[in-house]
């Protein structure tokens, strides 16, 4: 029995197709890091204040921002109302009395900036192309600095309004009021960058949150209490020194010995110019520290 073998004519006719459906390489034009930078800058910004999340997401930091703010407002009013020559606060002074508000704040925010995308394993996603480790780590720090500026810079100009219009100095506000905003500013990106390293630690955002609190209020209240002490026992030399070890007295230093700020230091001249200018340093040192910590830990979870 043979097996006939068919002929190349009598094969089955060829039934492949190529269909168009679309697809063609983009060809508009390509933004590059600088744009994308400025997408996670805005886009972290933004979530800071809850703005393009859920309602419930806008409560806290809304909330925390009219707290900021009231005092403000009543301090405008009262100078108003009785003619003062004078605001009943310092520029310099209302992010002292405000630290808690500022704690909380940070406490909620940072770890939402940064603890997602590490839970949810998105750092690799950031980085596959075109944004770099450098990118994230500004973009994220810059938004932070940011977000913690208009918290506490907008009641400054809200006193600063509110002191045009009791008719006082111009010149003499307008000063106050720089000084003031050279001080927030320090302590915005002193206090972002904290934050940011400690919610940088662990996707947990609970423990974020924990340790972000314990850092800034535990750390001001240890070094208030030790400078009560020192000064109650006549070891006033050591006060200006213990005021290193907290970020608050650090900045209330600084301010208090280079913007002309009342000191918040139980003692009556603050840190001197040499101890001022080791404040300084030390600031900045925590700065470029946070900075140098956080493109170590995205050097590891971007992989």
């Amino acid at each position: 029995m043979s097996t006939q073998i068919p002929q190349p004519s009598q094969a089955a006719p060829d039934t492949t197709r190529i269909h168009n459906i679309g697809y063609r390489a983009y060809d508009g034009p390509r933004l590059g890091r600088a744009y994308a930078r400025r997408s996670l800058f805005s886009q972290s910004l933004r979530g800071a204040y809850g703005l393009g999340r859920s309602a419930k997401s806008k409560v806290l930091p809304m909330l925390l921002f009219g707290v900021m703010c009231i005092p403000a407002l009543i301090f405008v009013a009262v100078a108003v109302v009785t003619k003062q020559s004078k605001l009943s606060i310092e520029y310099t002074q209302y992010a002292l009395y405000l630290q808690v508000v500022i704690s909380i704040y940070l406490a909620a925010q940072a770890p939402q900036s940064v603890s997602r995308d590490l839970r949810f394993r998105t750092v690799p996603l950031y980085f596959s192309r075109p944004i770099e480790r450098a990118d994230y780590v500004l973009a994220k720090f810059g938004a932070m600095a940011s977000a913690l500026f208009i918290l506490t810079a907008t009641p400054l100009l809200i006193l600063w309004i509110g002191s045009l219009l009791a008719k006082m100095d111009f010149a003499e506000q307008t000063k106050m009021f720089g000084q003031g905003l050279v001080s927030v500013a320090l302590l915005s990106v002193l206090f972002g960058g904290i934050g940011l390293v400690l919610a940088a630690l662990t996707p947990r955002r609970g423990f974020g949150v924990a340790a972000v609190i314990a850092v800034l209020t535990v750390s001001y209240g240890a070094v208030s209490t030790l400078m009560g002490i020192a000064f109650a026992t006549d070891n006033t030399g050591a006060i200006q020194w213990l005021g290193l070890f907290s970020p608050m007295t650090l900045i209330d230093g600084v301010q208090s010995t280079f913007l002309g700020a009342p000191p918040g230091f139980p003692e009556l001249g603050g840190p001197s110019t040499g101890v001022g200018v080791i404040y300084v340093l030390v600031v900045l040192a925590l700065i470029a520290a946070s900075y140098g910590i956080l493109m170590r830990r995205y050097r590891k979870v971007g992989l």
